[in-house]
């Protein structure tokens, strides 16, 4: 009986002592909870640090007000005259820096005479203006061509050259001794890629033309390319149906960078492959020495913007370090000319319209017309980190040397 009278106060004073400890955790848990609720609400409500957590919040984004403060490049312009440092100095207010792209057109615009030029922007505008060279396809056929190019080259990188420049000639004009036509990946534009990697010179690549190209005028996405191809019925391939397809254009770029993965290489215009950003993607996965150019191709972006702005927003999340901002601005360009702009103050202040529209296309969430799109679309309001990169970081990356 005592036994059992014993065991019985036993369990009894464990099984209290346990209630009792945990009564007191429980207590001390709620206290803690208590003091920490009591210093959140103190923080948040404090006047100032309320307008600490709004100031968080805003930073996180840009707003239109934010344009001229933040430095910025244009990777893609075209200088040829004196009249277009109009451009330049409306950079300076804006707050860009800008390089000056050389094509090898024609022979009447040789590249001599367009780095010559470019060489007195550069010491003219030396904060503002870099230059990319190219290489004339004059002599292609002849057994001189390639030691003289690669000494062409040579000695523009010598003079400050940071990149250089191919065009859609290679692969929709230029040809062969047999007369067919002659793409990138041909082998006698191997040296001159070595050239390049052995410098650590970007290549700047305008290789194929829209999609766009391959339709009739009326079914054309965007106004611009229906004014370009309106004026340059040669480069229409609509029209020409016996030239090498889209497909094979793209395909022979493709070929290029998969057998020079070391190459660094800038696909002007994205890459050509405007017309989907889901394309564009596989391309930026298959090859990371490979990044884009945004030059007259962002109505594109926002053309698929009007269906599928969430696609297009989290392609720019995704491939932040392989997007650089440029527009391929020119006094020649075809806006220009529909506008019948013709003073300087005029095509000055157009070039300002083009980069606050597009700013206001990245850091906003508006929603928005532009001329060259048929529809509405909303702004991507990227975070600034994002907006930082497409500006600037990624053409320093990606074009080393880069004056700034």
């Amino acid at each position: 009986m005592l036994l059992s009278l014993a065991s019985k106060h036993s369990f009894y004073t464990k099984n209290h002592t346990a209630k009792t400890m945990k009564k007191i955790i429980l207590g001390a848990k709620s206290f803690i909870f208590s003091l920490s609720m009591m210093a959140l609400f103190t923080f948040c409500g404090s006047p100032q640090n309320q307008e600490k957590m709004a100031e968080q919040t805003q930073d996180t984004y840009y707003s239109m007000e934010d344009f001229g403060k933040v430095k910025k490049f244009d990777t893609h312009v075209h200088f040829r005259s004196q009249f277009d440092t109009l451009f330049i100095k409306q950079a300076a207010k804006d707050n860009f820096g800008m390089l000056t792209v050389s094509v090898y057109s024609s022979p009447t615009r040789t590249p001599e005479d367009q780095e010559n030029f470019s060489l007195k922007m550069v010491r003219d505008y030396p904060d503002i203006v870099s230059y990319a060279t190219t290489f004339s396809l004059d002599g292609f056929n002849e057994e001189d061509w390639e030691s003289k190019t690669l000494a062409y080259l040579e000695k523009s990188i010598a003079h400050g050259a940071i990149a250089v420049k191919v065009w859609k000639n290679i692969g929709m004009e230029l040809k062969n001794e047999s007369g067919e036509l002659v793409t990138i990946n041909d082998k006698k534009f191997e040296a001159i890629l070595k050239l390049l990697k052995e410098k650590d010179i970007t290549l700047l690549g305008h290789l194929g033309e829209p999609k766009n190209t391959w339709l009739p005028l009326e079914e054309m996405t965007v106004q611009g390319d229906k004014d370009y191809f309106s004026e340059n019925p040669k480069y229409h391939m609509y029209n020409f149906p016996d030239f090498p397809s889209y497909e094979d254009q793209v395909g022979a770029r493709d070929e290029m960078l998969a057998n020079n993965p070391d190459l660094r290489f800038v696909g002007a215009h994205l890459g050509s492959l405007e017309y989907d950003v889901n394309e564009l993607a596989k391309r930026l996965d298959q090859f990371p020495n490979m990044a884009v150019d945004m030059a007259e191709r962002i109505s594109h972006l926002q053309y698929q913007a009007i269906t599928n702005w969430q696609g297009v927003h989290d392609f720019f999340i995704k491939y932040q370090d392989r997007l650089i901002y440029g527009t391929d601005l020119r006094t020649g360009a075809s806006d220009i000319q529909a506008k019948g702009l013709t003073e300087a103050d005029e095509i000055a202040a157009h070039a300002h319209e083009v980069w606050l529209r597009h700013w206001q296309f990245f850091t906003a969430d508006d929603e928005m017309n532009v001329p060259k799109v048929d529809g509405t679309f909303k702004g991507l309001k990227l975070p600034k980190a994002v907006v930082d990169k497409i500006y600037r970081y990624n053409a320093e990356k990606w074009y080393p040397g880069l004056l700034r």
